[in-house]
Order: C-alpha cells, then sequence, then structure tokens
C-alpha cells in the first residue's frame, strides 16, 4: 500500500519566488502579442463603417466641389446673353425712334417752313432749352435715386396718402410758379426754385421706381427719349405755327386722363370693366396727350424765341424747359408702367 503525500508551498516560498514570476511572466511576449491582435481586430471590426462613411463624405464633397465649380463655369456664359438681350432692345429702340420719326414726319409735317429753314437764334434757343430740359431730368433721376437709398421714399409711403398728394402737388404747382414768376436775369432765385421744383418731381415718381428693375428704367427711358426726340423734331421742322392750335383740345384730353386716373377712388373694384377702360384711357390717351403736348411745347418755344428777337419778351429757357420736363415725366411713367405690365403677363 503506497501514499503519496503532497506538500503545498508556503507563503514564504511564494514570496520568494515573485520576484522571478514577475520577470517571467514580462519576459513574456504571447500576452502583448494577444493583446495587440485584440486591439487591431477590434478597431477593424467596430471601425471598419466608420471609415466607409468617412471616405463616402469626402468623395461627396469633392464631387460636390467639382460640380459647384463646373456650374460656376457654365454660369459665366450668361453675360453674353444679357449683352445680346441689351443689344436688340437698342436696335428695339433706335427702329421706334426711325419709325416714329418717318411716321409723324409724313403724316404730320407735309409742309415744311416757307423761311428756308431754321434761323440761327431760333437753334442757338431751342437747344439751350433742351439742355436745361437735359439738366432737369438729370437732377429729378439723382435726386430720386438718393430718396430711394436713404429710405425717404418708403418713410412716404407709410405716412398718410392724401397729406403727401396734397402736400406734393402744393409744394409742385408752387415751385413752378415761383420759377415761372422770378425774372430770367435774377439767376440765384430763379435756379434755386427750379431745382426746388425739379426735387418735387423726384419725389413723385421715385416711389415708382423703387419697385422697377433697372433694365425696364432703362428701357422705358430710352422709348421716351426716342418718342419725344422724334415728335421734337417734327415741331422743329414743321411750318411757323402749324400747331399752334391744338393747345386748347390737348388741355382737355389732360383733363380727361387726370379724371381718369381718379376713377379709381370712385368707381368700386366690382365695375372691373370700367376700371380697366380707365386705366387704358390713363395709360394710353396720356401718352397720345402728352405726345401732342411735346409738338405744341416745341413750336411755342420756337414762336418765343422770335419773340425774344424782336425784343418782346426776354429769353427764358428755364420757363420754356418746365414743359418739356412736365411731358417727360408723364411719358416716362406710362411707359413704366406699359412695360411692368407686360412683364407681370409673361410670368
Amino acid at each position: 500500500m503506497s501514499f503519496t503525500i503532497t506538500i503545498r508551498q508556503g507563503p514564504a516560498r511564494l514570496a520568494s519566488r515573485l520576484p522571478q514570476l514577475t520577470k517571467s511572466s514580462f519576459r513574456s511576449k504571447a500576452p502583448i502579442r494577444a493583446f495587440h491582435q485584440s486591439t487591431s481586430r477590434s478597431s477593424n471590426f467596430f471601425t471598419s463603417r466608420p471609415v466607409v462613411a468617412s471616405t463616402l463624405l469626402k468623395s461627396t464633397s469633392k464631387n460636390a466641389f467639382a460640380q459647384s465649380s463646373r456650374t460656376y463655369m457654365q454660369q459665366t456664359a450668361a453675360p453674353a446673353a444679357d449683352s445680346g438681350s441689351t443689344m436688340r432692345r437698342l436696335l428695339t429702340g433706335g427702329a421706334i425712334f426711325g419709325g416714329t420719326l418717318v411716321a409723324i414726319n409724313m403724316v404730320f409735317n407735309r409742309e415744311t417752313r416757307e423761311d428756308g429753314g431754321m434761323p440761327a437764334f431760333e437753334r442757338s434757343y431751342l437747344n439751350s432749352t433742351f439742355l436745361h430740359t437735359g439738366l432737369g431730368i438729370g437732377i429729378i433721376g439723382i435726386t430720386a435715386r438718393q430718396m430711394i437709398q436713404t429710405g425717404f421714399v418708403y418713410r412716404l409711403m407709410v405716412t398718410n396718402p392724401w397729406v403727401v398728394a396734397i402736400g406734393g402737388l402744393a409744394l409742385s404747382f408752387g415751385t413752378m410758379l415761383g420759377t415761372r414768376a422770378i425774372d430770367a436775369d435774377n439767376y440765384v432765385p430763379k435756379y434755386a426754385l427750379w431745382t426746388a421744383f425739379n426735387a418735387t418731381q423726384a419725389a413723385f415718381i421715385a416711389p415708382l421706381v423703387a419697385f422697377a428693375p433697372g433694365a425696364l428704367i432703362a428701357r422705358a427711358g430710352l422709348y421716351t427719349v426716342a418718342m419725344m426726340g422724334s415728335i421734337a423734331f417734327v415741331g422743329a421742322t414743321a411750318k411757323q405755327e402749324k400747331y399752334m392750335y391744338i393747345g386748347g383740345p390737348l388741355l382737355a384730353g389732360a383733363a380727361i386722363v387726370a379724371v381718369s386716373g381718379l376713377a379709381p377712388l370712385v368707381i368700386p373694384a366690382t365695375a372691373a370693366r370700367t376700371l380697366a377702360l380707365t386705366e387704358n384711357l390713363w395709360l394710353y390717351g396720356g401718352l397720345a396727350v402728352f405726345g401732342g403736348f411735346t409738338l405744341y411745347d416745341v413750336q411755342k418755344i420756337l414762336y418765343h424765341s422770335r419773340l425774344a428777337e424782336r425784343g418782346i419778351i426776354k429769353k427764358d429757357p428755364v420757363n420754356e424747359s418746365i414743359s418739356l420736363e412736365l411731358d417727360f415725366l408723364n411719358i416716362f411713367i406710362r411707359m413704366i408702367q406699359i412695360l411692368m405690365m407686360q412683364q407681370n403677363k409673361r410670368k
């Protein structure tokens, strides 16, 4: 019978062998390799999808940047189309000017001047009046732009419309009558009141110009210049005092146009046909009336130049330019409204 006796190591024995076990454990490389392998496996397993997602995001951002760059390069061809449309509009304006000139000259100017042409003093007085007219329109345009940029127009629009309308008309008529009443030799107060008159006209047209595109305003100005230029040419080359008689009928037509402009304040909104009729009368009837006023005013300027040459009256191109400025503004406003209506119908 055999017995096996196992003697366990005591604490003292284990404490003496602890440094050797620690060194052997640190010398072993298997746990270190296992540790690194486990981390690499976990990192590959848990980070594979985020890496793919980040790769997709990078490629998508690159593709988006490339597409945006391609889109930007494609949009550079737009100015060519804009330049083509601008040239087409200029040609249209020139055609309107030439056609209107030929048509009015054939219909209304069959009888030419009997004195062999326009004398030098008439030409000089007419050129001085046109110069003041262009200067006044320039003051109106610059003042209207400043009113829009400073926000003065929007402050006018939020106030009481009756106060603005009545006060504006009072200032307009007051400065116009004051300019006409001052003697032509008294330059400073005359030009000061004339500038104030132009400022009041700028306040009237600024709310309309504020909501119109710049290209449309340029087209309206071009058409207005073409229309007035052709009519002024006819009036300057026609027989002396041939169209002086149309002043009375034009005043009656202007009164009808003014009443048609006030019709929406009286006629109810349910009367759509009546309102459409009054609107067409305001627009197209106003074009005809103020085109006739342009013809009348040019002949009146030439008549006043002959009176000034005889010494009956003084030369006053500032007073003469006021009439042409009013003709220009009334035609210009209607051109803007007609073009805006056409633009809205296309949309």
